[in-house]
């Protein structure tokens, strides 16, 4: 009988199980299937897709919504590449658009389509809503950082790399910003990971800084091609199968390791679910690595769905909110405007990331922030009982707290298994490029 390790010395082709079928797992999946491995997809939930997924409404004659409201940027070239190997026509994914994060009355920061830096320059001195000061302390502050090389000490947060730029800007920008991309409090959130987000968007090569809005779901925009592309390449792809324990066969040192799951064995695991759920399954292997996934802190994003009149549109598909006491949303987005192809005309989401409050709190007063924001954007003529909660999303652990001296879990807990996810050790926040990129990373 072959025994592992000759097996593995004379084919490179390993069996792989890949446990969890979010956005990093199904990457993990596409990447070990293009390198010739024999891949079973294991998925827990009858979803796929993770947290970034499409949801049934709670009105039967209503489409699908998004598990939260997710939009990419030029930068996230990993996320795209995948798409594109899955079919996804990105032309017809996306509605691509120059940074825009304006508020109501027009101000904050709104670049041209032209490459850096002549986009960002003009996007600040072209700003109508900032004074002279304003405009001279950001673009003082963003080239000390391009000095730096985008880095800084760990223990910085990005209230303190920003302490140099004038309210307007912090309250207009930067803590908007911060809260958006790491979905943790500018004053609490990590520096460094901020800087690395802002080298790679802001002063990134042409286009990196450009808004993808998604046109169709989260569930078609890749986890469902994604799973067509896997089956289609002899991949085994099961949902509702949990997998409670890992077992390791390796009883030889000198040989490659051998894991069992349920019935089937496996060269190498890669293991694709939320931390907590690792933690689980590796306690027994690493347990100083499942501590350190346990100990990561979350946070929590909600989004209202709200329905308005079929001919009402918002002054662009994104729109800044200014948050304050009582009023808790930061975006809002006009899905009739950008979901063309869900044709769902008057539908608004509001986005409330690092939120605190409860699914009723929340609603009532993201609602009490759009009424007071409607005579803003000239609508006097329109009352507030015009406007309808469809659905209220909260993801309590939607993603980890980005905070500084953060240790994050590494992808390599033991010999044959590997780690993905948006909290393994990288560069990025908690985003969907974090995830894309962990899950290729992951592949023997």
């Amino acid at each position: 009988m072959e025994s592992a390790s000759a097996w593995t010395t004379l084919s490179q082709h390993l069996k792989i199980a890949i446990v969890g079928a979010g956005w990093a797992g199904l990457a993990a999946a596409i990447q070990a299937t293009q390198k010739g491995h024999h891949v079973t997809l294991l998925e827990a939930s009858k979803f796929w897709g993770g947290r970034a997924r499409s949801i049934q409404t709670n009105s039967e004659n209503y489409p699908a919504l998004d598990n939260g409201q997710h939009i990419l940027i030029g930068a996230y070239q990993q996320t795209l590449s995948m798409m594109q190997i899955v079919g996804i026509d990105l032309e017809k994914a996306f509605w691509r658009k120059p940074l825009d994060l304006r508020y109501a009355d027009g101000s904050g920061l709104s670049l041209p389509n032209k490459s850096f830096p002549i986009n960002l320059l003009q996007g600040i001195v072209l700003n109508p809503c900032w004074r002279v000061v304003d405009k001279w302390q950001l673009m003082k502050t963003a080239w000390q950082w391009h000095a730096m090389n985008f880095e800084c000490a760990e223990h910085l947060t990005v209230a303190d790399l920003c302490q140099n730029m004038t309210p307007t800007v912090w309250q207009d920008l930067m803590e908007p910003l911060c809260v958006s991309a790491l979905n943790t409090p500018a004053h609490e959130a990590s520096g460094k990971v901020f800087l690395r987000i802002m080298k790679d968007a802001l002063f990134g090569p042409a286009g990196s800084s450009d808004l993808l809005l998604p046109r169709l779901d989260l569930g078609e925009l890749f986890p469902h091609a994604a799973i067509k592309w896997l089956e289609k390449n002899k991949v085994s792809c099961q949902s509702g199968q949990r997998i409670d324990s890992i077992v390791d066969l390796g009883n030889n040192p000198n040989e490659a390791k051998r894991w069992q799951l349920g019935d089937d064995k496996f060269d190498h695991v890669v293991i694709a679910t939320p931390a907590w759920d690792a933690a689980h399954l590796l306690e027994i292997f690493n347990s100083a690595w499942s501590t350190t996934a346990n100990q990561l802190k979350h946070e929590t994003i909600a989004t209202v769905y709200v329905q308005g009149p079929l001919d009402f549109k918002l002054p662009q598909p994104v729109l800044a909110l200014r948050t304050a006491q009582g009023s808790p949303a930061q975006f809002a987005f006009d899905r009739g405007q950008i979901y063309t192809e869900a044709r769902t005309p008057g539908l608004l989401a509001f986005v409330v990331s690092a939120n605190k409050l409860s699914k009723e709190d929340v609603t009532q007063q993201v609602m009490e922030q759009w009424r007071a924001l409607l005579s803003q954007l000239g609508q006097n003529g329109l009352h507030i009982e015009a406007f309808k909660v469809i659905q209220t999303v909260v993801e309590k652990r939607a993603t980890f707290a980005c905070t500084p001296n953060l240790k994050r879990p590494r992808a390599t807990p033991c010999q044959g298994i590997t780690v993905c996810g948006d909290y393994i050790e990288g560069p990025y926040p908690a985003t969907l490029e974090g995830a894309v990129i962990s899950g290729i990373q992951a592949v023997p």
